[in-house]
């Protein structure tokens, strides 16, 4: 990473959740420009939702060593 980058990543990290997502979102997309708009608005207003849910405390959280644990029992079990 040059330092150019480095000192861009190291400012954004200071920003709230949602503008990083929104950053976060911006870059992915300029890499991969969608021919469908409506997809992308979708996921960015089911970020923003996902988001208010973990400010206000009412999204169930997991961990993700028990998600991994479950999606690996998934795949044995298909298997």
């Amino acid at each position: 990473m040059t330092d150019r980058a480095d000192a861009v990543l190291k400012q954004a990290m200071g920003l709230a959740d949602a503008e990083r997502a929104e950053i976060a979102g911006a870059l992915l997309e300029s890499l991969e420009p969608s021919l469908d708009t409506g997809v992308d608005e979708a996921w960015r207003e089911e970020v923003r939702r996902r988001l208010e849910q973990l400010d206000a405390g009412s999204a169930e959280l997991i961990p993700w060593e028990e998600v991994r644990e479950q999606l690996f029992a998934r795949l044995d079990a298909s298997s």
